[in-house]
Parts: structure tokens; C-alpha cells; sequence
């Protein structure tokens, strides 16, 4: 793993967090396109947003906090209190998603947000640094499996040599995906393998 952080990851299952929901989200659309999030985005149906800062998160902030980190969000979506409260606890934010629309609310409702919400790919886009945290909050789980290697690999990347990479992640079963529901041994394959 020479030249690449490894990555320590945190995590909460979404069982802990009672206010995600499920949702039967098939259509024609490929998850992997904007064009998919643009319409749940314009539609309101994201009921993954969820609306509060989950416990867990709260807590490992606490015990972690100090001015001038830097945080990444890939797939920010709209989850406004999230962005909110990393720049209020004194984090460099900066959000990313490829939903034009998911990104032009997030900074209409946000306003004057000192953070950056960057309409782009996560894969491709050049952040011209690396972080100390980056937040997973349901981006994971809206992947097709076969790209988790790939997001593991670019949060290796993007992560400072002593980053971390925490969040709130989806497991259990899900009939018809997305979400994509990771395993404790899945997570463990994906994440301890990053150097290949």
C-alpha cells in the first residue's frame, strides 16, 4: 500500500438509524447515472435523507473534533443537517454529487454555506487535495457491488496517510436494489484490499 493511506473504517448500520427508510426504486434508469438521482431529487422521493445527524457520527465528532479538518461527503445529496454540522463543529466541508439537481437544492437551502457542494463524479473529480475524514453517508450503498473495489481504491486515494473513513452504513437485505446492502465480512473484503 506504499503511497496510499489505508483505510480505518467506522461504522453505524442503518438498523440504528430509524429514520432511513426503504424504498422500491426500480425503473428503466441505471443507478450508476445522474439521471436516476435527478428525478428521485425532483420528485422528492429520497428516502434515504435523513433529515438529523445520527448518534453515532455526533459522538466520534466529539471525540475528534478540531478546527480545520478537513471532511469529504461523496453523494451529499441534500442531507443538509449533515453538512451543516460538520462545518458547525469546525470542519473544512466539501460535498460532492453527480445529481445536478440533489446539488442546486443543497445550495439553495444552505445559502451562505462556507463549504464547497461540487456537482461532479467522485471517481473522476480532481479535489487538488486529500482529506483527514471522509463521510460515507449512503453513497456506498447506491452502487452496484462490483464498483465498491473502485470506491474503496479512490477513498484510499483521497484519504490523508492518518485518514478516515467513517459513516453510516447499509446493511440487511434488500429485495430489488439500490440500496445495496454491505455484510460486516463484505465490508471487511472490500476495505482490507485496497492495495490491488
Amino acid at each position: 500500500m506504499e503511497g496510499r493511506a489505508s483505510i480505518r473504517y467506522l461504522y453505524a448500520c442503518v438498523k440504528d438509524c430509524p429514520g432511513i427508510q426503504t424504498t422500491n426504486m426500480s425503473e428503466s434508469f441505471d443507478s450508476a447515472w445522474p439521471n436516476f438521482w435527478n428525478q428521485r431529487y425532483a420528485s422528492g422521493e429520497t428516502p434515504w435523507t435523513l433529515h438529523a445527524v445520527p448518534a453515532a457520527v455526533r459522538s466520534f465528532v466529539k471525540r475528534r473534533q478540531r478546527r480545520g479538518t478537513t471532511v469529504l461527503i461523496p453523494g451529499c445529496g441534500t442531507d443538509l443537517e449533515v453538512l451543516q454540522f460538520f462545518q458547525t463543529a469546525g470542519f473544512e466541508v466539501t460535498a460532492i454529487d453527480f445529481s445536478r439537481v440533489a446539488v442546486a437544492q443543497a445550495r439553495k437551502a444552505l445559502g451562505n454555506f462556507d463549504g464547497q457542494i461540487i456537482c461532479g463524479d467522485f471517481f473522476k473529480f480532481d479535489f487538488q487535495n486529500r482529506f483527514d475524514l471522509i463521510y460515507e453517508r449512503t453513497f456506498l450503498c447506491a452502487l452496484h457491488p462490483r464498483r465498491w473495489p473502485k470506491y474503496a481504491k479512490r477513498v484510499a486515494q483521497l484519504l490523508q496517510p492518518r485518514g478516515r473513513l467513517a459513516g453510516i452504513f447499509f446493511y440487511g437485505q434488500e429485495a430489488d436494489p439500490p440500496p445495496y446492502p454491505l455484510s460486516q465480512a463484505r465490508a471487511a473484503e472490500v476495505f482490507d484490499n485496497t492495495s490491488g
